[in-house]
């Protein structure tokens, strides 16, 4: 085999290491890498004996990196990014916008905020692709391979830089009319403690988001009961909708049924704005002729 065949051997080897450990998960990686998981499992081990060295850990239901693993991928993952940004850098030598960015944003902000300003983008742009992974955790966009990511707030970790993509928001508890019609409407936050309340479970919080209320500077938080947990914001909405709870979620994302009338939001004094969502990507990272696009069509604009 030659020099050139071995090193691109290789190269695609240790990608399909660093997937694998990654995502703990070779039925996952399979999918990423576009190939069977049989394929994969050849790969890993071939690579394995090359090296002379055990590099994961496989169990019946997961996959964990050794310590030699832990240390290759520790090696691999900025040298993997760096080449995969200045490929996403030589678009700039195209005549037309074009490659794909992935960002990582809960989902209200992808209805709600992303989606809306950046289907324009995308019809005006064919040649750019988007792929967008809703998560609520705070994702490590770097190690994970990322191009953004999207949160509120505009205090991010050192090396990056955010942008404002959208206005102050406010947490709004909502309901149907029928179901105020019926329960009664909440006059305190402390009164929540009578009602059916959905709750949202946060990987980032490690069990239920308790509900935070402000007023003339006093801060309340309540772990309020109810029968549904979720873990998005999309069913959430669903469940109060069908007129038999209640639950809080971001202004802008029900803003069109507060004005069709079919929620209605209480404790509204108690609902102060907070700091509205913010795109954050590496500093070092090069602003490719898209990824400057995409920018531009989410910067806030007062």
């Amino acid at each position: 085999m030659s020099q050139e065949s071995t090193l691109r051997e290789n190269l695609n080897d240790l990608l399909a290491f660093s997937v694998v450990a990654r995502e703990r998960n070779f039925t996952r990686a399979a999918g990423q890498l576009g190939i069977s998981q049989s394929a994969l499992s050849h790969t890993i081990r071939a690579l394995e004996e090359r090296l002379g060295l055990r590099l994961l850990t496989r169990t019946t239901r997961s996959v964990s990196a050794t310590a030699a693993g832990e240390r290759l991928l520790a090696t691999l993952t900025p040298s993997l990014a760096e080449i995969e940004n200045e490929l996403k850098a030589l678009a700039s030598f195209r005549d037309t916008p074009a490659g794909t960015i992935r960002l990582t944003a809960p989902d209200f902000a992808v209805e709600g905020l992303l989606w809306p300003k950046l289907a324009p983008l995308l019809r005006a742009f064919p040649d750019i692709k988007l792929e967008i992974t809703v998560d609520y955790a705070l994702t490590d966009i770097a190690a994970d391979q990322f191009d953004a990511g999207v949160r509120y707030g505009g205090r991010v970790s050192e090396g990056m830089i955010a942008m404002r993509i959208g206005p102050d928001v406010r947490l709004l508890c909502v309901g149907t009319p029928g179901y105020f019609a019926s329960h009664g409407q909440p006059e305190t936050p402390q009164s929540l403690m009578s009602h059916n309340c959905v709750n949202v479970r946060l990987p980032s919080h490690g069990g239920l988001w308790a509900w935070e209320f402000e007023k003339d500077g006093r801060e309340t938080r309540l772990r309020v009961p109810g029968q549904l947990v979720f873990n998005s914001i999309g069913p959430m909405l669903a469940a109060v909708l069908e007129g038999n709870a209640i639950c809080m979620l971001p202004d802008f994302f029900v803003a069109p049924y507060l004005a069709s009338g079919q929620l209605v939001a209480v404790l509204e004094d108690w609902s102060e704005p907070f700091s509205g969502l913010h795109i954050f990507y590496p500093s070092r990272r090069h602003a490719s002729p898209a990824f400057s696009l995409l920018l531009d069509a989410l910067r806030y604009r007062e």
